[in-house]
């Protein structure tokens, strides 16, 4: 037994140490192994397959952040005070204050609107014509737990903004657009109607109108031609078209514009209109107001550049060579058809400028500026005094023979000076590649027309509805006796002047 035992205990010592050692084979030739795998590195055979390394995601240029920050301040300068006082001074003294009262408040209005919906309506993906609602209060926008932000597209692959920057950059431009329509109802318009119908316009027509023109999914998603039709079909209509507007010569200016003209038709014209004199009260305030935004507008438009490179330098550029064009076309105008030049003209030729431009500013060259600028000052001069005849509507201010007239001009001339032999830079044809080309003046012209159309007719649309909403629900006019007294006193219990 004892001999059993033993012959046991010897076979099963054996067993064990077989099995030890077929345990410790693959770690006791590891380190040759690894030797080996050393010596032929550099056989490209002998290499396991690797897995391709994801990219890191992009981040943001500081200088780009700086620009763009710098350019979103410039364009609130635009409203707040530039375009209250432009307005402030071409109203009559006992309107003054409800001017800037009115301009102040809806800019504030539109700016929360645009934080909780408005952004998402216009720049989130949807449909052709409207957004979506994933960015409603700016959800998604900052993680405070991981403390990450959002990044949206510019227009080079790979370089990106926070995109809490561009909802800040694209606030201020919905903001002065609700702004601009004021003008066009000043001095007889209730101020509960007013901030009524601006949130209705807004809604249905500013962000619908900038979600066609401006959105799309951004460059670094077209990846192949495979994806190119899939992308270009979830961005706005008339994104989709291929119509070009570099700062928003469709989205602010004809569509303001053309609201302003439908709300002057709608409210009807001022007491006393064609009968009395209606002189701006301040042209010092309105001079200064002009001068404002002329500063404020190279963020307007070189900011739409999204970034700080050649293309916000050839905006930047163009919008100061086209508008002292338009200032000087404007008072030669008025020198030659009324006898002497107005500083009224010279500040409405540099806002007729600084409008015709917005489209084309980045989208054309220098030569494009030159006649761009000139057409406008002649062709708003026409807008303000002959079409406006022809119209018969008392649009207070001018809103569409400056802004409607001028953005249809600049918009239209886009589309024939962005022709590379013109001295325009051409478009991207092909955003896998970054090829640049031109379609050909006659198809481009019919893109930008059919743009402007769309526009025009939706903004009209939309601007009757609201209008007529408001006018049932609590009025669009002051009752005579307010309107005679002035806004100042009978809306807001106080005035721009102590007597």
């Amino acid at each position: 037994m004892k001999k059993l035992c033993a012959f046991l205990a010897v076979v099963l010592s054996f067993a064990f140490a077989g099995q030890t050692t077929a345990q410790d084979k693959p770690a006791a030739k590891a380190e040759p192994a690894k030797a080996e795998a050393k010596k032929d590195e550099a056989k490209p055979a002998a290499q396991p397959e690797k897995k391709e390394e994801a990219k890191p995601a992009p981040t943001p240029n500081k200088g780009d952040v700086a620009w763009m920050l710098t350019s979103t301040a410039l364009v609130l300068m635009m409203s707040v005070p530039a375009l209250a006082l432009f307005y402030g001074g071409m109203v009559r003294s006992k309107n003054a204050l409800s001017m800037l009262m009115q301009v102040f408040v809806v800019f504030s209005l539109v700016t929360v609107l645009w934080c909780i919906y408005g952004y998402s309506l216009a720049f989130t993906e949807g449909n052709a014509f409207f957004g979506g609602f994933d960015r409603v209060f700016l959800k998604g926008t900052f993680d405070p737990l991981k403390g990450e932000f959002a990044t949206a597209a510019t227009f080079s692959k790979g370089v990106v903004l926070p995109e809490l920057v561009y909802v800040a950059f694209q606030a201020t431009f919905a903001a002065i657009t609700c702004c601009l329509v004021l003008g066009a109802i000043a001095e007889r318009a209730r101020f509960s109607a007013v901030l009524l119908f601006i949130v209705l316009w807004f809604t249905f027509s500013y962000a619908p109108i900038a979600h066609m023109v401006w959105f799309w999914m951004g460059p670094d998603v077209y990846t192949s031609a495979k994806v190119v039709d899939e992308m270009n079909s979830k961005a706005g209509l008339i994104w989709q078209w291929g119509a070009l507007d570099f700062a928003g010569g469709t989205v602010v200016h004809i569509n303001s514009g053309v609201a302003g003209l439908v709300g002057a038709y709608l409210i009807g014209k001022r007491i006393g209109f064609g009968k009395e004199a209606m002189p701006p009260h301040n042209l010092t305030l309105t001079m200064i107001g002009a001068a404002l935004l002329w500063t404020g507008w190279f963020g307007f438009n070189a900011g739409s550049a999204l970034e700080a490179n050649g293309s916000a330098a050839l905006a930047f550029m163009n919008t100061y060579l086209a508008t002292a064009c338009a200032v000087l076309a404007w008072i030669g105008g008025e020198a030659f058809f009324k006898g002497r030049p107005s500083m009224l003209g010279g500040a409405s030729g540099a806002v007729a400028g600084l409008v015709a431009i917005t489209p084309a500013a980045g989208n054309v060259g220098i030569p494009g500026a030159f006649v761009i600028g000139f057409a406008a000052g002649f062709v708003c001069l026409w807008g303000v005094s002959g079409l406006k005849k022809m119209l018969g509507a008392d649009d207070s201010l001018d809103v569409f023979g400056v802004h409607a007239v001028g953005g249809i001009l600049g918009a239209l001339l886009t589309g024939i000076f962005n022709d590379p032999s013109l001295g325009g830079p051409g478009l991207v044809e092909d955003w896998v590649t970054g090829k640049v080309g031109y379609p050909g003046m006659g198809a481009q012209f019919w893109i930008q027309l059919k743009g402007v159309v769309v526009t025009f007719v939706w903004s009209a649309v939309v601007a009757a509805i609201s209008y007529k909403i408001v006018d049932f629900t609590i009025g669009l006019r002051v009752s005579e006796e307010d309107e005679r007294e002035g806004l100042d006193t009978t809306s807001h219990g106080e005035a721009a002047y102590r007597m």
